[in-house]
């Protein structure tokens, strides 16, 4: 079949555009969220950053970053690469061996690390070994370079410090705390960064000799900066150098590759972008697609007259699907194009606003080429020609004489393949509800997805049966009103078809949004109240660049304290296993300084098996979710990457309930020795006492405020789940509305009869107005019931609690959906009524 537009499809598209306006709308708005979430996608794949501390070392020797997974697929074995949560380090000694290849004309191990200037006015420092000057451009301006003992500071630092050349300074590193004669002074180079500091910028460069032992990491550097001797070819030398390196582990790194050594943001922010644009694109994709496809056949389906009335004058089969599909080349491809602009700025916009927030590194830049918007464009095209066939199939193929009867008046009996379909989603739908209220942690909320999705297929299905069933409802309520409530229900009952497909797009948005912020404000809820209830500590010390390391101990000699045990936080990455699959999961994990008995006396995990007192080396506890996720239990061994990808297997000796507030996994402080860049702890808890004499530690709080600045650090994860909401619950809004005026504007030839026949103006309106109120009370209770169906199992995996849905924020999203409504319905109403058009 040629698909050339025809003149019947010409002259449908000519002379009666309004009958298409909303078929336009609808694609052009699949083509906006098509083409934002595609070009994020490309992005994330394409992200890299420039290096800046690496730009003079064209080669860079550095440990793989990222956790990797083998799992096995359809496809044969898969490997999945995850972002460390810190720093893997490599072997210092591989500087030697680089060196020596031919090209090169040196090789530095780098060594980045936090200092603090002990109890002096020194403040913070980030420590480098000296030998890192020469790719980074750093000079001395006084003094000369540091040998053991010794340490060169920039300008600011000095004053800071308030010690010049040939005077001790005392400072505190991994190593504990020591003096060391300032041998010179220098300016940092650019690749130096004079912000990279953890004070104003204040840097230190330490002998190369010792910087791995003050650093933390003896014998490991975090990097091999590999010089290149004038003319070497870079490509030749990385070569060289990788030959070298055979059997190290380390990775060979050139142009852009070296920035990801710097900066670690740029995994994790790749990893944002991917979930934003690949993840919740697919979703985001796929409801476009559906609520387009619906628009579409909503188009199609009320020119039912039209088309019965071609087939009664001759027009073939073949030439009534010509036509509808000729239609959608005229229409599909100009909206598409024309929602890839929009398209293409709600990207930008989006992809800023994540770098505003630190999730996304500043120096990395957004993709915009021709594939994301070809793809929306496609995906729009053929939306429109699949749903305009199948819309077509059935006036195109029935008798004239049938499809002028059919076309007066609807059909009340729905197909069978169609009812078949839906009641099996309905089946499916309830299926995967109950596995996912069997299941636990990411097993339970892949499963509620699926849980969404199938009861979407549902309503979409079955929705002229759910409809009449909701029109009957509502007829039994307005049994007592006045002739435009009856009128209504009537008109609701007789056209199903009409109601179910103005009713679909508000379940669509209710059901989404509802999901979305709910699933938010349920993990925030029980997250606060497990923070809120775990800390019991009387006062909380915290310091941006961490605490001494003997915080602890001089907290715990001041008057009064009972107690004072300080935290480390970091990450460590647990394997689960979720859809037949291994996966990586990012888990909080505080370090603990002193015993799990103290520890019991400033902090309340709710331990349910096992006892704190028992953590120590080898010996961790973790939540009972994690627990329950990795079928791991008491006396258990559970395997985990530590922060730098280090491989362990501790044991579990204490379950406990409170791992959504708190961190999910306590280990012994020193277990994390040698696995993390900061070794100075993030978190005092001090029971007793008064907090003047903390001061001296770090800003002291109490234990409401740092739950309260916990919180705040929750930010963004809440921000990411209400812009998804926006987005989707957005985008089905706008197609209800889209749908409501269709319908409205289709129904003037109904609207002006009941006006001869002597219905005042304002009954009309009255009639539609209940006629909107049903529309969208049925599409809140449907969505909401959706929402719940899907909440509840994913919120009891997760949290073990049922949703928390904040009332006002509940009636916000009804009292929107019936506004949306009575708009949509009430204002093209007003206007066709002035139109004395028949």
């Amino acid at each position: 079949m040629s698909l050339k537009p025809n003149g019947l499809a010409r002259a449908a598209v000519r002379f009666k555009p309004a009958s298409f306006a909303g078929t336009f709308v609808a694609l052009m708005m699949s083509a906006l969220v098509v083409a934002a979430c595609g070009v994020l996608l490309e992005t994330s794949i394409r992200a890299s950053v420039p290096a800046e501390r690496y730009a003079n070392a064209p080669v860079v020797a550095a440990a793989d970053q990222s956790a990797r997974v083998v799992a096995d697929t359809v496809d044969g074995p898969e490997e999945t690469a995850y972002p460390l949560p810190d720093t893997a380090r490599v072997d210092a000694g591989l500087a030697a061996k680089a060196a020596g290849v031919p090209g090169a004309a040196g090789a530095v191990p780098d060594f980045t690390f936090p200092v603090h200037g002990g109890d002096g006015p020194a403040g913070a420092f980030t420590g480098h070994g000296w030998g890192s000057h020469a790719f980074t451009g750093t000079a001395l301006t006084k003094g000369a370079a540091p040998h053991a003992g010794e340490v060169v500071l920039d300008a600011g630092a000095a004053r800071t410090a308030q010690v010049g050349v040939g005077d001790t300074v005392a400072l505190e590193t991994a190593d504990g705390p020591a003096d060391f004669r300032v041998s010179g002074l220098a300016e940092a180079g650019a690749g130096d960064p004079a912000d990279e500091g953890a004070d104003g910028g204040a840097t230190a460069w330490f002998a190369d000799t010792e910087a791995p032992v003050l650093a933390g990491h003896p014998g490991q550097a975090d990097a091999i900066a590999v010089l290149a001797e004038d003319g070497a070819d870079t490509k030749a030398l990385a070569a060289a150098v990788g030959k070298a390196l055979t059997g190290s582990g380390a990775q060979v790194l050139t142009g852009d590759d070296r920035g990801e050594v710097e900066d670690h943001g740029l995994a994790y922010g790749k990893e944002t972008l991917f979930a934003v644009g690949g993840s919740f694109g697919g979703i985001a994709t796929l409801v476009a697609v559906f609520t387009a496809a619906g628009t579409v056949a909503l188009s199609v389906g009320q020119r039912t007259r039209e088309f019965a009335l071609l087939r009664a004058v001759g027009a073939t089969p073949r030439q009534i699907r010509r036509a509808v599909a000729a239609e959608a080349l005229l229409v599909a491809p100009l909206a598409g194009l024309l929602g890839c602009l929009p398209g293409i700025g709600l990207a930008h916009w989006w992809f800023g606003q994540m770098q505003d927030r630190g999730a996304v590194p500043e120096a990395v830049e957004l993709h915009v080429s021709g594939f994301p918007l070809l793809a929306a464009v496609g995906v729009g095209l053929l939306t429109a020609l699949g749903a305009g066939w199948a819309a077509g199939r059935r006036p195109a193929k029935i008798k004239p004489g049938q499809a002028l009867a059919e076309a007066s008046v609807e059909r009340l009996r729905p197909g069978v393949v169609r009812t078949v379909l839906g009641l099996a989603a309905v089946g499916g739908g309830s299926a995967l509800a109950g596995v996912a209220a069997s299941a636990a942690g990411s097993d339970a909320a892949n499963a509620s997805l699926g849980v969404v999705m199938l009861f979407m297929l549902a309503v979409a299905l079955l929705g002229p049966i759910l409809a009449r069933l909701c029109a009957g409802l509502f007829g039994l309520l307005l049994r007592g009103g006045d002739a435009s409530a009856s009128l209504a229900a009537a008109n609701s009952r007789t056209n199903a078809r009409r109601l179910a497909s103005a009713i679909t797009p508000i379940v669509l948005a209710m059901a989404f949004a509802s999901t979305l912020v709910f699933m938010h404000t349920s993990e925030s809820h029980v997250a606060s109240e497990q923070l809120r209830d775990g800390i019991t500590a009387d006062h909380v010390v915290t310091a941006p660049a961490g605490l001494p390391a003997d915080a602890a101990d001089r907290a715990a000699r001041a008057p009064g304290v009972d107690a004072a045990v300080s935290l480390l936080d970091t990450q460590v990455l647990v394997p689960v296993r979720g859809g037949g699959e291994t996966s990586l999961q990012g888990t909080a994990t505080q370090g603990l300084s002193g015993s799990g008995a103290e520890l019991a006396k400033v902090q309340d995990l709710d331990v349910r098996e096992g006892g704190l007192d028992r953590v120590g080396p080898g010996r961790i506890a973790i939540d009972k979710t994690l627990a329950t996720a990795t079928n791991v239990g008491l006396g258990d061994k559970l395997p985990l990457y530590l922060p730098d990808g280090t491989k362990a297997a501790p044991e579990v000796v204490a379950v406990y309930g409170r791992g959504l507030g708190l961190p999910a996994v306590t280990m012994d402080r020193a277990a994390l020795d040698g696995h993390v860049t900061s070794p100075f702890a993030d978190t005092l808890l001090v029971s007793g006492g008064e907090a003047g004499p903390l001061r001296a530690l770090g800003e002291v709080t109490d234990a409401s405020g740092y739950a309260l600045a916990q919180n705040v650090d929750r930010e963004f994860g809440a921000w990411a789940n209400y812009m998804m909401a926006a987005v989707l619950g957005g985008f089905a809004a706008v197609a209800a509305v889209n749908t409501l005026v269709m319908t409205v504007l289709d129904r003037r030839r109904e609207l002006h009869t009941l006006r001869l026949v002597g219905s005042t103006r304002r009954q009309v309106l009255r009639m539609l107005g209940w006629e909107s109120l049903l529309v969208s009370a049925a599409g809140v209770a449907l969505g909401t019931a959706i929402a719940m169906i899907t909440l509840t199992p994913m919120m009891r995996g997760l949290t073990g609690e049922f949703p928390h849905v904040p009332p006002l924020l509940y009636a916000a999203f009804a009292a929107t959906a019936a506004a949306l409504g009575l708009a949509s319905v009430t204002l093209p109403a007003h206007r066709t009524l002035r139109d004395r058009r028949p």
